[in-house]
This record gives C-alpha cells, structure tokens and sequence, in this order.
C-alpha cells in the first residue's frame, strides 16, 4: 500500500463523538512512551501528523485520521506509566474499553510493544482483556533498530513463548518495526490493505 494522503480528522474523549461514518478502522495502542507517534508518521511518511513528545503519556485523546480517503487510523492514549493524575488515568482506560468494546467499524488494533523490554504485566494483562473481549489484535514491536539484528529474532521468539506460556493457544500476528530504519512499513501497511 502506498499512502498518498493523510489527515487529522478528529480528537475527542468518547466513542459518541467519532466520526460517523463506515469507514474501517485501524487502532494503535501501547503503553506511554513506546513509540507510538513516531510509527504512525514512519507508516504514513509525515514527520508531525501524529504529535511526539519525550514526555510519556501525551496522546490523551482518541485521535482519528483519514489515510487515503478510504480508511481511519486511529491513535489511542497509551496506557501505564503516564504522567496523569489518577482520576485522568482511570477514565481515559475508560474510554479505551469503550472505543474497542463499541467501535463496530474497529478492523484491527496494533498492540505495540517496545522490543527491548521484558514482557510487561501490563503489556500481558492488556492483550489478555484484547483476547477475552474477543478483539482482533497484532503485536508491533518497536525500536528494533536499538537491538543488534542477530538478536531481534531471539528477543521475539522469547516474548512470543511468554505469551503461550500465558494461556495462549497461539501467538498474535506480529511485525518487527524500527520508526528510525522503516523496518516493517511495508509489511504492516501490507497487512492492513489486506484487511481492507
């Protein structure tokens, strides 16, 4: 898939206030300071269409852009970790389970994950909820390009074997992505045209 356009559409704080359209929809979600701007502008080759910032917790907001008039990409607030008051906390983890528990027009989300860490419980107990709720998810792992190349496959395999360990009967899908060196853009935009 080549990307031609891409652009803000909405921000809003509930999933009344999305766009009503029928238009699929690919979420991306991780924890705070996972990379999540910077492999949005990577996949759609903006420098700044989604905001990055060193400080965690930045997207606050369900944010909706329409990318080649056809299909939304969505960013949500990551989760854990981000520098909010409590109260903020719980209730954009609220309208997280909302948006994935009501947005029927919701194709995937991208459950991103930084490849450098050890599985997070958070990270674990997220894509467990996903599991449960029965919502299509795949696993990108970010910042690959911080890792030496022979090591990437091993550190997967070896998160991956947590996941089953976990209780998964298979693992999700995944891609390897590097917003730095563009590793993965082609296979995860090739994904999503064919989920179009």
């Amino acid at each position: 898939m080549r990307i031609k356009n891409a652009r803000f559409v909405v921000s809003n704080s509930r999933v009344a206030q999305c766009p009503n359209t029928a238009l699929p929809e690919f979420a991306f979600i991780g924890r705070s300071n996972v990379g999540k701007s910077s492999l949005i502008n990577m996949l759609t080759n903006r420098k700044r269409l989604a905001k990055t910032s060193g400080k965690p917790g930045k997207t606050q907001l369900i944010n909706h852009f329409l990318i080649n008039e056809s299909w939304h990409l969505v960013d949500l607030p990551g989760y854990g970790y981000a520098r909010v008051s409590k109260k903020d906390k719980k209730e954009f983890q609220q309208y997280i389970r909302d948006y994935f528990n009501e947005r029927k027009q919701l194709v995937n989300a991208f459950v991103l994950i930084d490849i450098r860490l050890d599985p997070q419980p958070i990270d674990l107990a997220f894509m467990e909820w996903m599991g449960t709720q029965q919502i299509p998810f795949s696993i990108i792992f970010t910042k690959a390009d911080k890792l030496s190349a022979r090591t990437i496959e091993p550190t997967v395999t070896k998160y991956l074997n947590t996941l089953l360990e976990d209780a998964w009967e298979e693992a999700p899908l995944h891609f390897v992505t590097s917003s730095t060196s563009r590793i993965g853009q082609d296979a995860v935009l090739a994904y999503i045209e064919k989920l179009l």
